[in-house]
């Protein structure tokens, strides 16, 4: 398989083509024959077009890339290697919806034959893989993992929005096989674009409980520090203060509070606590740390509130801007995006919230929130929150917060930032 893709005589395709699949996709089109599918025809064209949907990449990535882009499923049955990597979100229930997953495996069901291989990449709980995707697509194919017809592996997605740095082939690729054969095909495949190596998993299992842990300990991590960040403003302290006093020592890790959102850390638990209580066992740490990370939106807006009234100031007459929308910095990504919670919090209070971010699509994020964004800064603001740390806000000090912020305005710095470089204003962060 791995020299008949090398030598075009087969192609693979990578099904989902968002900020996890077109980068796969075109990584892969530089050495070997790429169809890259997504159900959005929209996205599509633009790809077509050397358009990057997700603002990841610019149109130089997609030169010199032997790749089709297509909507058409009937394209998909050229390829012989499959690729998932579509989206798996969670309902307003945090239930796992695996709609977006089950529809990529009928889909791969439609074009699969004999001697093909399919791979997940989506983040999955463990067991999900086999238990899930495998029956729809042996039911849609007619064929059969356990008589041989096909090979099945899962290989999670390590990528990391707005990082130039840690791209995918940079990454250590974790792998995983149906069989040992299905294993060691999957693992060469994969290393004609990731130079950094793999590591082959000892089951699709193991693989699929290791990319969930990997956010589920960033996530805990964060939640301590959130929670601490709560306890150390009751003591009247700054938590940037206490954590680079503690980062003087050699093991302690460097993890700082802040709004957690996104497709991945913010999600990526509820896969792994679904499970869990379906096998009969509550599990109690990754939770408490998600009700700690899930509430950190509100409590933003409930101390600027809090300090609005110490102000004197009329809550319904008062005035907020919130600097940034997306899920975090340097990215257009508006997926799950916790500011969203600070603002519905604030007009919860009353309070008139503007919002401002120079990478988010206004068009876009009113269609998903309901929240108009602002081209440009208005003035006599009472409060700024500066909620998302985009290069274009980074460089922020009490003459440009003159601007459009009254004398008495207040500035709550989300991430610290702009610690000891507000001096004129009331200033507050985590």
């Amino acid at each position: 398989m791995v020299e008949q893709l090398l030598k075009k005589e087969k192609k693979l395709a990578v099904i989902g083509l968002g900020y996890v699949g077109l980068p796969i996709a075109l990584e892969f089109a530089k050495k070997i024959s790429v169809i890259g599918f997504d159900i959005n025809q929209k996205r599509v064209d633009l790809m077509k077009n050397k358009i990057d949907p997700s603002n990841e990449l610019d149109s130089s990535a997609f030169d010199g890339a032997d790749i089709l882009f297509t909507a058409n499923i009937d394209e998909l049955k050229q390829a012989n290697f499959f690729i998932v990597a579509v989206p798996t979100p969670v309902d307003k229930h945090n239930v796992p919806d695996l709609k977006p997953v089950l529809a990529a495996s009928t889909t791969i069901g439609k074009a699969l034959k004999k001697g093909d291989y399919v791979v997940f990449e989506s983040t999955v709980y463990p067991g999900c893989t086999e238990e899930d995707c495998l029956p729809v697509i042996e039911k849609v194919s007619g064929l059969s993992l356990k008589n041989g017809d096909f090979k099945l592996g899962y290989s999670p997605e390590r990528i990391n929005p707005g990082d130039k740095e840690h791209t995918i082939t940079k990454i250590r690729k974790v792998v995983s096989g149906s069989d040992a054969d299905a294993l060691d095909v999957i693992a060469r495949t994969y290393e004609i674009i990731v130079t950094a190596g793999t590591h082959r998993a000892s089951s699709i299992k193991v693989a699929e409980a290791a990319k969930i842990i990997e956010n589920t300990q960033r996530d805990l991590n964060i939640a301590l520090m959130n929670e601490l960040s709560r306890i150390f403003d009751l003591m009247g302290i700054n938590t940037y203060e206490v954590l680079e006093a503690a980062g003087t020592k050699w093991n302690f890790l460097k993890f700082y509070p802040g709004l957690v959102g996104g497709h991945c850390i913010g999600v990526d638990p509820y896969y792994l606590t679904y499970k869990s209580n379906s096998l009969g066992y509550n599990p109690e740490v990754i939770l408490a740390g998600r009700r700690i990370n899930d509430d950190m939106g509100a409590h933003v807006a409930r101390k600027l509130v809090q300090q609005l009234i110490k102000a004197h100031k009329q809550i319904d007459a008062t005035r907020v801007l919130v600097m940034g929308a997306t899920f975090k910095e340097n990215v257009s990504d508006i997926r799950n995006s916790k500011v969203v919670d600070v603002i519905r919090e604030l007009k919860h209070y009353s309070v008139n919230t503007e919002v401002v971010d120079p990478l988010a699509d206004a068009e876009e994020f009113h269609e998903e929130y309901g929240i108009h964004l602002q081209k440009e800064y208005g003035k006599d603001y009472d409060a700024v929150i500066v909620a998302v740390n985009h290069e274009q806000f980074t460089d922020l000090n009490d003459d440009f917060f003159k601007k459009f912020l009254k004398p008495d305005g207040i500035v709550v710095d989300v991430k610290g930032d702009l610690r000891n470089k507000i001096k004129e204003f009331k200033y507050w962060s985590l």
